[in-house]
């Protein structure tokens, strides 16, 4: 034998390969399962907005005589000043902007008084990227139901959610 081979140290090339080839099929299987966890982790965040906004519209219905005109009457007030009905201090700023955790937040109004008072109003919840942030689209109204589809967007017709 010689003498040379015996005392090599280190890895092989197909010692190696092998190594490569075993990380790589662990990062195939562990990948997908993440961006799903991912995913469902999303739409839980959505639904719990939903919840929150359908909390914070009662609330300022409840102290300004009517459903906010848009999301962002919801926001915190600039400075530390008082609510308004343009800055009602209910929700933080991120979900006032409308993007929260993947996911878009539309807000509608369905009808008004002659006054301008919101009478009725939309919610819907949309992934801001289908099938990377999230799978599914909500909805929520008034009646606070949450509801909820997996093709196109979510509204009063979709399945209510447990």
């Amino acid at each position: 034998m010689n003498a040379r081979h015996e005392n090599q140290k280190g890895f092989s090339l197909i010692e190696l390969l092998i190594v490569v080839t075993i990380i790589l099929i662990i990062a195939a299987i562990a990948i997908p399962n993440l961006m799903r966890s991912k995913m469902q982790a999303n739409e839980t965040a959505a639904v719990g907005a939903l919840k929150t906004l359908a909390e914070s519209t009662l609330l300022y219905s409840n102290t300004y005589g009517g459903f906010p005109h848009v999301l962002t009457d919801l926001g915190p007030a600039a400075g530390g000043t008082n609510p308004t009905s343009t800055s009602a201090d209910l929700i933080d700023s991120v979900l006032a902007t409308g993007v929260r955790s993947g996911y878009k937040f539309a807000y509608l109004i369905v009808s008004s008084d002659s006054s301008g008072n919101v009478l009725d109003y939309s919610i819907t919840a949309t992934p801001v990227t289908p099938g990377t942030t999230g799978q599914r689209s909500f909805y929520t109204d008034p009646s606070g139901t949450i509801r909820g589809t997996s093709s196109g967007t979510a509204d009063s017709s979709s399945t209510p959610i447990g």
